[in-house]
């Protein structure tokens, strides 16, 4: 079983509405990356930045953002994952994909669409929330405004991270600190929390403030949060255990059905 897991965050401004740019882009950021990693976080529609274009800029499943993840965790032996505007049954949605290091993938609809950006109105929920297995770490990954709601967070699975890709703009840059800290304490769990930088095709501008959270609250990140950067945070097993076994707060949560 493996003990600590190497998780590298790209945050990084996006080019608006070129899919064809940011995969570029990405493909020199990660050519920088010269240190061990198993994992590789990118925002929230990293390809086209959070744009309700969907008609125009959706890809299908199979489409070229996913081969490039493919061909990129292949490249890079590592994992790799972020959200794609994807188009399936002449439905659009938020997808995010767990692209693994032999080119297996599962997928993730965002179950919260953001209705103040009118996201409700283009892209169609999901409705399965995911745990994904790898080397040995069960990871709950999801999307941006998710955040936002800690039933669908909450760790019923014994899950040893959550993540949230995202692009969550400047304005409400205190409640994703507040809310990324908060979701690691209550499920003690490692946070991590992924999003971009700059201003959009919108005018609207993201401060970043991407981190890593341990299982008590406390950032272990490093990276100056509103410039591009790329950190890579090693993740520790040892950690969750050991506080999960000391203060057993996972054992006294409340039980529910979703419906």
């Amino acid at each position: 079983m493996e003990t600590n897991l190497k998780v590298t965050i790209i945050q990084s401004e996006l080019i608006w509405e070129n899919a064809e740019a940011n995969r570029a882009q990405f493909s020199k950021k990660i050519e920088t990356i010269t240190e061990e990693t198993h994992l590789i976080i990118l925002p929230e529609m990293f390809t086209t930045g959070f744009s309700m274009n969907a008609k125009k800029l959706a890809e299908p499943n199979d489409g070229e953002t996913l081969n490039w993840m493919i061909f990129e965790a292949k490249k890079n032996k590592c994992a790799i994952t972020g959200s794609v505007i994807i188009e399936e049954n002449n439905k659009f949605y938020n997808r995010l994909y767990f692209v693994f290091p032999n080119g297996e993938y599962k997928k993730y609809d965002k179950k919260h669409t953001f209705t103040f950006a009118k996201e409700n109105e283009t892209f169609t929920a999901g409705s399965e929330r995911i745990t994904v297995e790898y080397r040995g770490w069960k990871i709950c990954p999801l999307v941006c405004y998710d955040l936002r709601f800690p039933v669908w967070s909450r760790n019923t699975v014994d899950y040893d991270a959550v993540i949230y890709v995202a692009n969550w703009p400047k304005v409400r840059t205190v409640a994703w600190d507040s809310l990324l800290k908060a979701r690691a304490i209550e499920n003690m769990t490692y946070c991590i929390g992924v999003n971009r930088v700059g201003k959009d095709g919108k005018d609207i501008d993201y401060s970043g403030h991407s981190a890593v959270y341990d299982v008590l609250g406390k950032q272990i990140s490093t990276s100056n949060y509103e410039e591009a950067f790329i950190e890579t945070i090693t993740l520790q097993k040892q950690h969750i255990e050991k506080n999960r076994s000391k203060f057993r707060f996972l054992n006294d949560r409340d039980e529910f059905i979703l419906k």
